[in-house]
């Protein structure tokens, strides 16, 4: 369930510049062939392929997917639920993330700091599908609390993370 990676400093290391450019290149299109990502890195094909290989071994590149437009299959609702919760057992938490990590609903998760405890980026087709998840959230675990906010219109919205430079 955790993001945070084990490995921490240490695997920020072990990518050089070249490593770097080809990460930037996959996130922007994962469908090129390996020659044409080679091209752009600087690389033939056999180490162009064998770092991808690696990048994949190491868990740097976690898979390769289509981004699909959620407008033009019809989940055109974007909510931000804040869940605050009385209970903060680990019995709790792993009932209650099992739970919204079974929902398909749910596109994110998240445990936080501050005035919430988890929030979830959540899309669906209409507010009727919405209702419908609500009651699905509320009846899974007892919650303190559920704010959701309902997005109007999506400004930015990437997946190629920021790699940073060697």
């Amino acid at each position: 369930m955790s993001d945070v990676s084990a490995q921490g400093p240490e695997a920020n290391r072990r990518l050089d510049a070249i490593d770097r450019k080809i990460l930037m290149v996959l996130q922007e299109d994962a469908s090129l062939s390996v020659a044409e990502i080679g091209d752009r890195v600087g690389l033939s094909s056999t180490p162009c392929w064998k770092r991808i290989q690696r990048l994949e071994a190491d868990g740097v590149i976690l898979r390769r997917v289509a981004l699909v437009d959620q407008n033009k299959i019809g989940l055109g609702i974007s909510v931000f639920v804040s869940v605050e919760s009385a209970d903060h057992s680990e019995a709790w938490l792993k009932k209650f993330a099992e739970a919204v990590s079974s929902m398909p609903e749910v596109m994110e998760f998240y445990r936080m700091a501050g005035d919430v405890d988890y929030m979830l980026r959540v899309v669906v087709a209409d507010m009727q599908s919405y209702d419908v998840f609500y009651k699905k959230l509320i009846s899974a675990v007892p919650l303190k609390n559920v704010t959701s906010r309902f997005a109007m219109e999506k400004i930015k919205s990437v997946t190629a993370l920021p790699v940073p430079p060697v």
